[in-house]
């Protein structure tokens, strides 16, 4: 997640080393505004791409655990026949053993699905989150400072 923080713009960055307001012209001002909305928006873009690197590798993992437990589960049925069919084929212990690797095969598909559900529903919404409460701020900050310079 730091990779996130590292994206986001901060005041300093969007303020580097520029005569107050008050001392420039609207001609520079504009500049510097216009300069400003353009770093913004690019620091903003790789907010976005950041966290949506985050969530799309979080639904990866979860959707790969899901096919692990898809896997698992079939070896676990197969095995479940083997000891259904050995089981009725002769009342001794080989049936026994097929049962208990496939309670073991059953068990470790269960875990592995929940894990996998887990994280599919983390990552979801696919919504740079982050990235729209940054904006959302840019716009308040913006709309303060407009409303103070008026005054």
């Amino acid at each position: 997640m730091s990779d996130l923080t590292e994206a986001q713009p901060t005041q300093s960055t969007l303020s580097q080393a520029q005569p107050p307001a008050s001392q420039m012209s609207v001609a520079e001002l504009a500049k510097h505004l216009s300069e400003q909305s353009s770093r913004l928006a690019r620091q903003e873009v790789e907010l976005a791409k950041a966290e949506l690197a985050v969530k799309g590798k979080r639904a990866g993992i979860g959707a790969a655990m899901f096919g692990s437990a898809g896997v698992a589960g079939l070896y676990a049925l197969g095995a479940l026949t083997a000891a259904a069919i050995l089981g009725l084929a002769e009342a001794v212990s080989a049936w026994l053993a097929a049962l208990i690797v496939s309670a073991v095969l059953a068990t470790l598909a269960g875990i592995l699905m929940l894990k996998g559900k887990r994280n599919v529903k983390q990552a979801a919404p696919l919504v740079p989150e982050q990235a729209t409460e940054s904006v959302k701020e840019d716009v308040r900050w913006a709309k303060s400072r407009a409303q103070s310079a008026r005054r």
